[in-house]
């Protein structure tokens, strides 16, 4: 995660004290008690320098073609930082690792013949929040938001990719809260939600959510038919959940697992630069067949 201004640079605390009167008589009942009050309590005020608020995000460069009628792909290289995600202690691998190396071969398929632009949320080791990662997409205009991650299990046995979309039910709750959040001054689709009144403003969220669901379940059956060749699958291969970084409301999105790092078979296939290339070219396949299936749509 990428730490705020106020971790980054360097504080003095000052201790000032408060000048008191000396101890006076105190007065009870109109009268001068014997003695004096007992002497004044020290008083300090802490004075901290705060910085000012620190920039959002930057959003990553674009690889490929300048042309910005280019179809757009944000790949997401799961976890990163502090945060190492799956490992396998025997080999030495962590999914940090393996999803940054295998978003890179992606990336030089995907841009090998300079039809298609792709962006990166992370190309190094950094973290980055799950609402950050699909955030990035959005603001770039992504036209398909692919999270790669690698799978783990307790035992070696567990192996293959598996695909996940956005669930129903999970569709519902995020149309009302994403409606409330909004602010009422967002942009959804090419359309201002705020000249909307606020039920329509989720029905036109749910509406957009349900679109992008749609495209996402398309991109996963293409997935699953154009990478078999290419990269093991487990026998339920397309599953869904209510996953942070799928729920974009106007964003194609899958979560792709590309094995199990867990496993013999899994592990030697990610973490070898032949294997990452052999998904990565199954993945880029499904990638161009979807973009040239939406194109003879339009």
């Amino acid at each position: 995660m990428l730490l705020p201004a106020l971790f980054a640079t360097a504080h003095t605390i000052e201790l000032q004290p408060i000048p008191q009167a000396g101890g006076a008589p105190a007065v009870v009942g109109g009268g001068l008690t014997q003695g004096f009050t007992k002497p004044p309590k020290r008083q300090h005020s802490i004075t901290v320098s705060i910085p000012t608020r620190a920039d959002g995000i930057k959003l990553p460069p674009i690889s490929g073609p300048k042309d910005p009628a280019r179809p757009l792909i944000v790949i997401d290289p799961g976890h990163g930082g502090h945060d190492p995600g799956a490992v396998n202690t025997a080999k030495g691998y962590s999914e940090k690792d393996i999803t940054l190396a295998l978003a890179k071969a992606l990336r030089d398929r995907l841009t090998k013949d300079g039809r298609l632009r792709v962006a990166l949320t992370r190309d190094d080791d950094r973290y980055l929040v799950l609402q950050e990662r699909s955030d990035i997409a959005r603001r770039m205009g992504a036209d398909l938001f692919i999270s790669l991650h690698a799978d783990a299990a307790e035992s070696d046995a567990a192996h293959g990719a598996t695909i996940y979309t956005l669930s129903e039910t999970a569709s519902d709750r995020e149309a009302a809260r994403l409606a409330a959040r909004e602010n009422k001054a967002d942009i959804l689709n090419g359309i201002n939600l705020g000249e909307q009144s606020g039920s329509v403003s989720s029905i036109l969220i749910d509406l957009s959510q349900r679109e992008s669901m749609a495209h996402s379940t398309d991109f996963a059956k293409l997935l699953y038919r154009e990478a078999a060749p290419y990269v093991r699958f487990r026998p339920t291969y397309h599953r869904f959940a209510s996953l942070v970084v799928l729920k974009s409301p106007d964003t194609p999105s899958v979560l792709f697992e590309a094995g199990y790092i867990t496993s013999a078979t899994d592990a030697a296939k990610l973490g070898s630069a032949a294997g990452r290339d052999k998904i990565a070219q199954g993945v880029a396949k499904a990638i161009e067949v979807y973009f040239a299936k939406q194109m003879a749509r339009n």
